[in-house]
């Protein structure tokens, strides 16, 4: 049978950025990762879209739409999920078929989980498709483990209609950004022993920016977009080229708090930040390097505040400059292998 308006239930998993699950003497480490090109190499919703809706040439002038700001992300995602008409278990088989992981992301996240790191998927896209493919790439009891944090969607039994429920009221419909800031919030709450959780972002891409602006570490996968804007704006990153780069730095950090700690069990109180994004003054007071952004889809997802389809208010240019990487790795040594941009 085809799916139902809603998709099956999935078995319980743990509070997003669990921050208790870690042991009381060490700062808390929190991972989130996009999905689309992270964790996967190819984009679940373009593969349904080319192979069952508007197709890829149309695609490719959607996506050139929210480029130029002709269009919001938001509008154009309704366009290419609504030229979908097949039943979600079609869907699904071309999708098995076409998708490729990240070669050691399994053995990533079975390092997560021996050493209490929770590890959460935030993403644009929808949340019943990723969860059924984290269930057939990974099995359902290690999928149990990742909490998704993506859009919700009605789709109709026999496929004829496939309707995203946006996460947030807003021109990007899931604000990643906001996301991150709620489980930090949580995390921080959650730890009673004077710690700060660190958060780390696992990306690739424009649409990974706003969650990005509120990392403290942040990974950057090789020879995409997001490492590309990284390198042109000077923002602190560390590149991957699969997740076992990922886990051998996150392993570094844990190496390098306990020697903060002295083996005494001493809280690690600060909080170092792999961006500064999030320090201005206000919502409004628009950075100087992101009004010098190239195109408006950079600027929409750096700071959708300011720059979206409906909402057009004057924003205040501040003075705040981005550190360099050099400047970053001398206050920072846990993250002396960041890149910089040459």
């Amino acid at each position: 049978m085809p799916i139902a308006l809603t998709p099956p239930p999935v078995p319980e998993v743990k509070t997003l950025g669990d921050a208790k699950a870690q042991s009381a003497n060490k700062r808390k480490i929190i991972c989130f990762s996009d999905f689309d090109g992270t964790i996967f190499m190819q984009d679940t919703g373009h593969v349904l879209f080319d192979n069952h809706g508007c197709g890829s040439t149309r695609r490719e002038m959607l996506d050139e739409q929210i480029k130029t700001g002709e269009r919001s992300f938001r509008d154009v995602s309704e366009e290419m999920w609504g030229s979908l008409n097949v039943p979600f278990e079609d869907g699904f088989q071309v999708m098995e078929k076409s998708l490729e992981i990240d070669p050691d992301f399994q053995s990533f996240h079975q390092y997560c989980l021996k050493n209490n790191i929770p590890f959460n998927v935030i993403s644009a896209g929808l949340k019943p498709i990723l969860r059924r493919v984290l269930d057939t790439f990974l099995g359902e009891e290690a999928s149990s483990h990742i909490d998704i944090v993506a859009n919700d969607a009605h789709i109709s039994a026999d496929g004829s209609e496939w309707k995203p429920i946006w996460r947030h009221d807003t021109e990007l419909g899931h604000d990643k950004a906001q996301s991150i800031t709620e489980a930090r919030k949580e995390a921080e709450t959650a730890c009673d022993d004077g710690t700060v959780p660190l958060i780390v972002f696992i990306g690739d891409g424009v649409s990974d920016l706003p969650a990005a602006r509120e990392a403290d570490v942040l990974f950057a996968r090789r020879g995409l977009r997001l490492e590309e804007y990284c390198r042109e704006h000077n923002i602190p990153y560390i590149p991957f080229d699969t997740f076992a780069d990922v886990q051998r730095e996150i392993e570094r950090i844990r190496l390098e708090d306990e020697k903060k700690t002295g083996g005494k069990g001493v809280p690690v109180r600060f909080n170092p930040r792999a961006n500064l994004w999030r320090r201005v003054s206000s919502k409004n007071a628009v950075p100087r390097y992101v009004l010098m952004s190239p195109t408006r889809e950079d600027k929409m997802f750096l700071w959708p505040e300011a720059f979206s389809e409906l909402k057009k208010p004057e924003v205040e240019v501040t003075e705040t400059s981005m550190p360099t990487v050099q400047e970053h790795a001398v206050k920072h040594p846990v993250q002396s292998q960041v890149q910089s941009a040459a």
